[in-house]
């Protein structure tokens, strides 16, 4: 574990606790800062009303040099999070720059959740169907949500 990680996030724990991000909650492992469980509540206007979506988001021993990780553990019916879990987020990939604060990550992950996009899928069946029927999307979103998420 390296010093200059475990300031960094300690510093950016702070900051989430003093600048809460509405509708996301933030808690650390007991024993490991590196490890953290959260909750995205969805908006009124998302597809996902009124469902609770948790997952990870783990850090590895060099961040901020390495992005951190995402892992869904509540079920989504979403074009850029696969049934795995995992989310397509360029911040997370291929768009990661040492600046880029965990709030900002947070952020983007509760603006994909609430906003699904057809665009850079995960789930290219999904996909096509919020593009070409989305009304059966948002039934099915919104069956998900009720089984999954409530």
């Amino acid at each position: 574990m390296t010093s200059t990680a475990l300031r960094r996030i300690q510093k950016e724990l702070r900051d989430i606790h003093n600048n809460p991000i509405e509708n996301v909650v933030v808690e650390t492992k007991e024993d490991n800062l590196f490890e953290w469980d959260c909750i995205i509540i969805a908006e009124s206007d998302s597809p996902y009303k009124g469902g609770k979506f948790k997952f990870t988001l783990s850090l590895p021993q060099n961040f901020p040099f390495k992005a951190p990780s995402v892992m869904f553990k509540t079920k989504i019916y979403h074009p850029g999070i696969n049934e795995d879990g995992a989310i397509c987020v360029p911040v997370l990939r291929d768009e990661w720059k040492p600046s880029v604060t965990l709030a900002t990550v947070l952020s983007i992950i509760q603006g994909k959740l609430n906003h699904p996009s057809p665009d850079d899928p995960f789930e290219p069946d999904i996909a096509a169907l919020l593009k070409n029927d989305k009304s059966k999307f948002l039934g099915t979103a919104k069956e998900w949500t009720k089984k999954y998420a409530m």
